[in-house]
Order: structure tokens, then sequence, then C-alpha cells
């Protein structure tokens, strides 16, 4: 497997009064490379949304069979319906193209120029421009470095705050100051994106007077967390559980007071509780050598799923869990901040206490909760895999 990985989010603001974005973003992703093309629709509305949306899936699916741009501007122009109030037939696009994570290709006719970070600044990378068909394209292509961001917007992100809160909108030096004073290495794609797209709300008063849409690209090192939640439901296959958990490369982490005490006894070790952190609503975490965190197991959890279902949607309690230390908020950091890989072991004992007629059992909450946080992390193009004991 390739030590690369390509986190990708998009975000988009619809102007003000209409009921469709004008910009559209298409993924088209295989085994060698991941391909992102953002379209921006003449106007706005419904007529903007039919031309984004033909533009970029004509071109992503064009690009993915290798074939050249010229062939790409050309079957857009005889395809995409004619505006008649402009008497033109176009929506402005920018591709982005990884490859083997480790080369970028940039092709672009009429968006702001994608910006790059490297190290968290600016880097002007070498680019050209030519005519096709009377458009001009610029083009470019050039090696990645890990930690490489990728910024491509439409021009509604440009224009934010123009005649409002800026005399000339936010312009591109504009948002490379903006992303340069807060760039962490640590920030995922989406965050980034949310990052810009917030701002382009507040220049716009909440008002977008434009669709603005932002894509984001991030290429970073594959890092895998692995999480360890209850016994298995024979105890004669704890052994193997627990060494084939921790011959796992990378994090661990084990969810339980049970599991934790069958880990501490297959290592060697004792189990002891940490008294820095107080959450009137998450159980305390301890300590165990050889492994990151420790917590407690379907309180825990449950807590967990909550923050990754709303980070892959609404994202509103990244400032809870970004910052606190309880065991839900770690972990989530673990799963949504550092990883790009994850492994769950899934102990299946079932726990007598919980196993009545007016509770589900223990055994069918983690699995649900399991599977939900499964689900919600492959949105995020994260490799998930679940195994169960």
């Amino acid at each position: 497997m390739n030590d690369i990985f390509i986190d990708t989010s998009c975000q988009s603001l619809i102007k003000y009064g209409e009921e469709l974005c004008g910009d559209m973003v298409q993924r088209v992703k295989d085994e060698n490379s991941v391909i992102i093309v953002l379209a921006d629709g003449m106007g706005s509305g419904v007529k903007a949304n039919i031309l984004a949306t033909l533009t970029s899936k004509i071109i992503s699916t064009m690009v993915a069979e290798k074939m050249s741009i010229e062939d790409c501007v050309s079957t857009i122009s005889a395809t995409l319906p004619v505006c008649k109030e402009r008497n033109a037939a176009y929506s402005t696009f920018t591709i982005i193209k990884i490859t083997d994570g480790r080369f970028a290709n940039i092709i672009q006719y009429d968006n702001p120029r994608t910006i790059v970070l490297r190290h968290g600044k600016n880097f002007e990378y070498p680019y050209e421009t030519h005519s096709i068909g009377g458009k001009e394209i610029i083009e470019a292509g050039f090696e990645i470095e890990n930690d490489d961001v990728f910024i491509a917007m439409s021009d509604g992100v440009t224009f934010a705050g123009n005649e409002m809160i800026l005399n000339y909108g936010w312009q591109r030096e504009n948002i490379i100051e903006y992303m340069e004073g807060r760039y962490n290495y640590k920030l995922t794609a989406k965050e980034l994106c949310s990052m810009i797209i917030d701002s382009c709300s507040e220049l716009y008063e909440k008002k977008p007077s434009d669709d603005a849409t932002a894509a984001v690209i991030q290429i970073r090192k594959r890092k895998r967390v692995n999480l360890l939640f209850g016994p298995p439901e024979h105890p004669a296959d704890a052994e193997q559980m627990m060494g084939q958990f921790f011959a796992e490369e990378g994090r661990h982490i084990v969810c339980g007071g049970t599991t934790a005490h069958i880990a501490a006894d297959y290592l060697g070790v004792s189990v002891e509780p940490c008294m820095e952190e107080r959450d009137d609503e998450i159980p305390p975490t301890s300590k165990m050598e050889g492994v990151d965190l420790v917590t407690e197991g379907v309180i825990t959890m449950s807590r967990v799923l909550r923050y990754v279902r709303d980070f892959t949607h609404e994202n509103k309690l990244y400032t809870v869990w970004g910052r606190k230390k309880d065991g839900a908020s770690q972990i989530a950091r673990y799963l949504l901040e550092e990883a790009t890989d994850v492994c769950i072991y899934v102990g299946c004992a079932m726990n007598k206490a919980h196993n009545t007629t007016a509770l589900p059992t223990e055994l069918n909450v983690k699995v649900r909760i399991v599977k939900e946080i499964e689900n919600e992390l492959k949105l995020l193009d994260k490799s998930v895999r679940v195994r169960y004991f």
C-alpha cells in the first residue's frame, strides 16, 4: 500500500435567494490517482447548476480516461447549452490530478488560480498559459511533498466582501495570508475547507451575492489507529485477540474496564486511573504501559459516535472535542485528525447486567456504535477494518 493518504473535502455557499448551487465538485479515484474537478456555471441558480454539473462530470470522466485537455474543452463547448442572455456556453473549471501520491497536475480555465501551501507557506509553483479554442488555459505540473495543501475555489470566494466589508473582495493574496496564519499540519482537509467557507460567509454577512465553493486536497502520510472495544465472546480467545491487536502498527486505544484488565494481563502491566481530567458525563481515562489511551466503554464510545457523526456533516462540535481532555474527545482527535487507517477490534462478550427485556444487550449497542462509526469514517475516505471476536 502507498504510504501517502490524499485527504479531500469541498464545501459551498449558495447565492442568497437561490435553492441550487451554481458550483459543482466531482471526485474520481482509482488505484493510481485522485482527480478533483471544480466547475463554476455561468450565472446562478438552475442554469448555473446544470452547466456546472455537466462540466464537472464530463471533465472528470474524460480526464480519468486519460483524454487530453484539448478534447475536454472542445467536448464541453460542443455539449453545454448556450445561455441566451450571454450568448455563451461554458462553465469555468479547475482540475487537480494527483498521481501515485507523488505528482500533481493543475489545469484551469478562468477560475481563481489554485493556492498551494508547502510547509504552511505559499508555494509559487511553475505554470504556463496557452489558448485552446479561444480560451486561455493555465497548466502546471510538479512533484508534491508530504503535507502539501491544494486550495481550489470558485470566484465567489475571491468576491466575498466586495463592496460590503472589503473594497475589492477577498483576493487571492488575502486568502494566502489568512491560510498561512492559521495553518497547522494536524488540520484535516475538511477543517481547512471549513475555515475558508466560514470566513466567506462572514465577509458576505451571511447573505452571499454569489455561489462560493472551496475544494481542498491535503497530502498526508498514512497513520494507523487501532481501537479495542470489549472482551471476546469466548475467554479462550483473549490471547489471540490481544496478540493480533498489539501486533498492529500505529496507536493503540483500549475501551472498557474489563477489556483494559485483559489487555493489562496480556502485557504484564497494571491499569492506573487518571485523575487529571474531569467531566460530568464521560468516565475518566486510565493509564497503561504500552497503550496510548485507556477509556471506559459504551458511554465513551457513544459520545465518540456523536462527535464523528457531527464532523462528517455539520461540524459544529469541533470546539468541544478539539480541546477537551476526556476520553471521548481524545479518541475523536485520534480518529478524525490523525488516523488515515482505522482498525477496530470488537469483543462480542455479552454483559448479563444489560441482558433484560427492557434494555438492548451491550453487544447490540457496541455493534451499532462501531458500524455507525465505520460508516461515518468511510465518508471521510478513511480505510476502516473491523474484526469481531
